[in-house]
């Protein structure tokens, strides 16, 4: 008998062990599995967010949101619940326990159960603003971070790395102050539970060493009682701090939800059409537009473009030629009036469909931190090594990648800023080839280009142009002779509309505009 002992002893041991290996286990996996969905879906819900949404959050904040937020949650949802669960099993046990042994000590022990409850929920509901206090100005410092280190040349170029320091210190203290009152009031929950709990036990004492001097309790049974009392205190006290933590958390789900339940003003049609690629006409009828019911930017535009037509809109900053090739793919709805393609009014197609008949190169590269190959096939993830290869060479991006040390699997690093200004942009180019859309927008294309990395730019547009529907957003004269037709827009309007001919021998507003580029205010000749 004596040596089954020290092996039954292992033998629990080791099942216990299992046991508690099973549990942090099968639970953790359960809580993983509950963030990772919850910040899948925050993810995606933000990606499907329209443009007008990006515009008023800051990049930071959303990073936050996904990242500080939801951990916080994860927290609640593994170590909380799971201590949660345990303790409050714990506690029915042994309040079980004591009804069983001395009923009328368990009524006076939980008298102070009602006094307890309004400080726990009230330090919960301090918590639970402080916290939601915490988190904005974390997120606030995540969006200050991003700010800097993607701004960091400008920094460093104008000096002014020890005012941003300054900035962060404030930033930085702000949340210091924050996170010390969070930990005050949080730990107030500890002396309270603490006075409670001698309340509790100094009455049990009394009342219970009373009947057992009298004789109406045993020594024995009394003693047990004050045990099993004993032990409700430090699962009380871990669900005191668990209401903490909880709120903190339930602060988190708040913020997330804030998102989750954005409403897009981006809405497809239950039952969209779809539209083929191919060829197709654009026409704008009576279009007006404005930026959440502000002033109109856009009005009364009507315009008719033939399928692979090319139309320049030109005109001062600030006109509206940016805001109008942005509602072709609906980044934005239009306020008033009606958009089609071939006929069909673009609010009647699927959004997937609508924006596969549509290629982008903006005034800003927009490159990812990924290899030259993938950056290229962004938009066509299925293309052939051949079909990539073939629009490098088309948008004159072949000769440089290949000069890279491994050519199209090289990193071009975040925003592409390995390359310069020239080789993004045509990288951009060789992506819009490479998608084949039959709607081409050129917002501004070469404008931030020297004159020799435009010549090569230009090339390559030509070639990705052929054939394709296309607007023209340009500054640059040197663009707009290439285009059809020739759209001024002045003050959300469309003031004159011709060939490039037409409107110079008008002497109009686009004849002036001319005058401003090539001639420094001198009468201009016609550039052709």
């Amino acid at each position: 008998m004596l040596r089954l002992i020290p092996v039954a002893v292992i033998v629990v041991s080791v099942f216990r062990g299992i046991g508690m290996y099973g549990q942090v286990f099968f639970m953790s996996r359960v809580a993983e599995g509950v963030i990772k969905k919850f910040r899948d879906n925050l993810y995606a819900k933000i990606s499907q967010l329209p443009l007008s949404f990006f515009h008023s959050e800051r990049t930071g904040v959303l990073m936050s949101r996904i990242t500080n937020d939801v951990n916080l949650i994860k927290i609640v949802v593994s170590s909380a619940v799971t201590s949660m669960v345990q303790d409050i099993c714990t506690l029915v046990l042994l309040v079980g326990l004591t009804f069983y042994q001395i009923w009328e000590l368990a009524l006076v022990a939980f008298v102070v159960l009602p006094l307890a409850f309004y400080p726990v929920v009230a330090i919960g509901r301090k918590v639970r603003r402080v916290s939601t206090r915490s988190q904005e100005t974390i997120a606030d410092m995540n969006a200050f971070l991003h700010e800097t280190f993607s701004g960091n040349k400008i920094v460093k170029a104008f000096g002014m790395e020890p005012y941003e320091e300054s900035r962060f210190y404030e930033k930085s203290e702000a949340l210091f102050k924050i996170e010390m009152k969070n930990i005050m009031v949080k730990a107030l929950s500890s002396p309270i539970m603490e006075l409670l709990a001698g309340v509790g036990i100094a009455a049990i004492i009394w009342v219970g060493g009373y009947r057992v001097i009298t004789g109406v309790y045993t020594t024995g049974t009394f003693l047990s009682f004050l045990a099993a009392v004993m032990m409700m205190y430090k699962p009380v006290k871990q669900l005191s701090n668990l209401n903490a933590m909880l709120q903190q958390g339930l602060a988190a789900v708040d913020r997330v939800y804030d998102i989750l339940e954005t409403e897009s003003d981006i809405v497809e049609r239950k039952d969209p059409l779809f539209i083929e690629k191919g060829s197709h006409s654009v026409a704008f009828k009576d279009v007006s537009f404005a930026y959440d019911g502000g002033q109109p930017v856009l009005k009364d535009i009507n315009l008719e473009v033939a399928p692979g037509e090319v139309i320049a809109l030109v005109g001062m900053s600030g006109g509206g030629k940016t805001t109008l090739v942005n509602l072709i793919p609906r980044f934005y709805d239009v306020s008033s009036g009606s958009i089609m393609i071939d006929g069909i009014d673009i609010r009647d197609l699927s959004i997937s469909s609508l924006r596969e008949q549509i290629a982008i190169v903006t005034q800003e590269p927009i490159l990812f931190n990924d290899t030259v190959r993938n950056n290229i096939a962004y938009g066509n993830l299925d293309a052939s090594e051949e079909d990539i290869i073939n629009a490098a060479k088309a948008a004159y991006a072949y000769d440089f990648i290949i000069d890279f040390p491994k050519q199209f699997d090289t990193g071009i690093g975040e925003l592409g800023s390995r390359l310069s200004g020239g080789q993004k942009q045509r990288l951009c180019i060789a992506r819009a080839l490479l998608k084949d859309a039959p709607i081409l927008i050129l917002d501004e294309a070469t404008s931030s280009l020297d004159s020799e990395a435009e010549a090569i730019v230009q090339k390559a547009l030509i070639n990705l142009m052929k054939g394709r529907t296309t607007f023209i957003v340009a500054h640059r004269l040197s663009t707009v002779q290439h285009a059809d037709r020739v759209v001024v827009i002045s003050g959300g309007r469309i003031t004159e509309l011709g060939t490039h001919h037409e409107l110079f021998e008008l002497k109009g507003d686009y004849y002036r505009y001319c005058q401003m580029q090539f001639n420094n205010g001198e009468p201009p000749r016609d550039p052709d």
